[in-house]
């Protein structure tokens, strides 16, 4: 009457590896200047510049970022930012307000959040990152020079075993 399936419907899928915050910029601190590369980040302070990041940025309830465009794989805003932003994948929690235009695949929002601008939604998203560097090229530069040192093995020398008597003089008596 009922057949129970033995195979299975659904194939594995493949495990997708967590993202990590790798860099705090805490509460307290004002940043001005750029972040680029791969990792994941945190600003729980204020920063304003340019963000170009091969991974996850998480504005914090404290954080407030102020950039032209933000531009990572996954955008988390618990803060403000005020700024285009072009993400894979952008959440914002209840407390997280944004002040710019969106480009995004997937977007996620609870209720009391804030945004004021438009968002297009897309199939794939091109975040024009530059390929990330295996090192930059300052520690690249001290990697060669590091390499082309030779190694020098300091030598304890054996104590010297004195075979020499200490001659002590007495004293003449008078």
């Amino acid at each position: 009457m009922f057949k129970r399936n033995t195979a299975p419907t659904e194939s594995p899928q493949p495990v997708q590896a967590v993202e990590r915050i790798t860099s705090v910029l805490g509460s307290g601190v004002i940043w001005h200047g750029s972040i680029n590369g791969s990792g994941g980040v945190r600003i729980e302070g204020a920063f304003e510049g340019e963000i170009a990041l091969r991974g996850m940025l998480v504005v914090g309830e404290t954080g407030r970022v102020t950039c032209q465009n933000v531009r990572a794989n996954t955008v988390i805003v618990a803060g403000a930012v005020r700024g285009n932003i072009t993400t894979q994948k952008l959440e914002i929690r209840a407390s997280g307000r944004v002040w710019g235009d969106v480009i995004t695949t997937a977007f996620v929002t609870e209720e009391g959040a804030f945004l004021r601008g438009q968002i297009r939604m897309e199939e794939t998203v091109e975040l024009d990152l530059e390929p990330a560097p295996e090192s930059t090229p300052s520690e690249a530069a001290q990697a060669e020079s590091i390499a082309q040192t030779p190694i020098q093995i300091p030598t304890t020398e054996p104590a010297i075993e004195s075979t020499q008597k200490i001659v002590r003089k007495k004293k003449s008596e008078a």
